[in-house]
């Protein structure tokens, strides 16, 4: 097992895989880690082993991954697959959990490709049985093409809930309703911000599309929706809403929601990197240059959704501007700076990111649904609520890490990535004050669960 490569990848999604074949094809040594199986990440799971048919239901972007993947898997990149990276240092150390057994690996420089996470959508009822995020109903159609065997209702807001709803119904799944938590007058605030994305017409109109064919079925869809509720004792019985000024009820056994993704910022606040709130995104995202350089971290780049969420060109793109900032560095000697060898690529992200504005203000998450009510659990793991958050703050908690000693709110398995936007917006509203003053967890690894006895396989000179 290598104990040191030029670069290492953390993540095989399209910006790990693109970062990977660009470097290994300028002969660096090239080390890829990813706790699945096969290369995708959650946009392109199980691409090289996705069929004709089930290809054709998840649509055109998707079917585009395969030949991303057939770049990397030619390339003399190294991938380790179901390896866990569980720690990461400043002087860019590596701590992982490999079939059972726990490696060190140092690199010149590591290229974080963690991607996006699906945002926490805590409303009354959304840990009952039956209640899933649409990301994961992706995962588990992509993965091996299960779809639900009853009807399902879907809801939430953002383009993954409309692309899940035409999957599905190319699928033959039934959908009992789509609840729209945007409303049109979101659309329009947005408009302006449209006319700059023109630039990306092909995306609105593969926008447009994907919700023409849900009305086309005649599937039931609401939109501006508010007030949603989960109904049940041991699972979903129904789920409740209103809609212009009146009370619904559906009978339902499956619910999916969704209300966008935000940064997977563990392995940033792991190294103790800078982060801002973005209020228009509504989470953290970290401090880094166009190249993925996270500011007062040597050698320690980002590349792909967890620079901010763009999408799968988008972080192809990124990936190549951050394979050349690791080229910069680790060949410092060549004539050409960063910037000049540049031009193309960043002429290409504004490209990408030319409907961004447009997505991020249509389809903000409502703040009911980010700042819930006292009864509604706010941290899965330790069943804590958002009423005790606020008493806490009462009590005289300033911050998540305080929450932590009041209530372990942040300390199960998951190690706060459920739990940890809102319980800084609960906190922060709370007290009247801005997110960056309340902040975020301090993360520690272990990132992922490693046992003792796998710790003890590890050799003293890996430690």
């Amino acid at each position: 097992m290598s104990t040191h490569t030029n670069v290492a990848i953390i993540g095989a999604g399209p910006a790990g895989m693109t970062a990977a074949a660009q470097l290994a094809n300028w002969n660096y040594s090239v080390i890829v880690l990813d706790e699945q199986a096969q290369v995708g990440g959650q946009i392109w799971r199980n691409i090289m082993n996705s069929s004709t048919a089930l290809a054709g239901i998840l649509g055109p972007d998707y079917a585009a991954g395969a030949t991303v993947a057939a770049q990397f898997a030619a390339s003399s990149a190294q991938h380790l697959r179901g390896a866990s990276v569980w720690n990461l240092t400043r002087e860019r150390q590596l701590h992982y959990l490999h079939e059972g057994q726990t490696h060190t690996l140092t690199a010149d420089a590591v290229i974080l490709a963690t991607g996006a996470m699906e945002r926490p959508f805590p409303i009354p009822g959304w840990t009952l049985p039956g209640v899933m995020g649409a990301g994961a109903a992706q995962v588990l159609l992509k993965g091996s093409g299960t779809v639900p065997a009853t009807p399902v209702v879907i809801a939430g807001c953002g383009p993954l809930l409309y692309l899940i709803c035409w999957q599905y119904l190319r699928a033959n799944v039934q959908i009992t309703a789509v609840l729209d938590t945007s409303s049109g007058r979101d659309i329009f605030q947005a408009s302006p911000a449209l006319l700059k994305g023109l630039a990306a017409f092909g995306d609105i109109r593969k926008g447009l599309s994907l919700i023409n064919a849900i009305k086309k079925k005649k599937i039931p869809f609401y939109r501006g929706v508010q007030k949603l509720r989960v109904l049940g004792k041991a699972s979903v019985r129904s789920i409740t809403f209103e809609h212009r000024g009146q009370t619904h009820e559906l009978g339902t056994n499956l619910v999916l929601l969704h209300q966008g993704v935000v940064p997977n910022t563990q392995f940033t606040w792991l190294l103790r990197a800078a982060h801002d709130w973005s209020e228009t995104g509504a989470c953290w995202i970290p401090k880094a240059d166009a190249w993925g350089r996270l500011q007062d971290l040597d050698g320690i780049y980002l590349a792909g959704d967890g620079q901010g969420i763009a999408g799968a060109q988008a972080a192809v793109t990124r990936s190549q501007l951050a394979a050349l900032a690791v080229d910069a560095q680790l060949n410092p000697t060549q004539s050409a700076s960063v910037e000049s060898r540049s031009t193309a690529l960043l002429s290409q992200l504004n490209k990408d990111m030319a409907l961004r504005p447009f997505l991020d203000t249509a389809y903000q998450p409502k703040r009911e649904n980010r700042i819930p009510r006292d009864d509604t659990i706010v941290c899965r793991c330790e069943e804590v609520t958002a009423g005790q958050i606020r008493e806490f703050v009462k009590q005289g908690c300033m911050g998540p890490n305080q929450a932590k000693s009041f209530s372990r709110c942040g300390m199960g398995p998951c190690q706060g990535r459920m739990c940890g936007l809102t319980v800084t917006e609960v906190i922060a509203d709370q007290l009247k004050v801005t997110h960056s003053q309340v902040g975020y967890y301090r993360i520690r690894a272990p990132l992922k669960p490693v046992t003792l006895s796998e710790l003890a396989c590890a050799t003293n000179s890996e430690f």
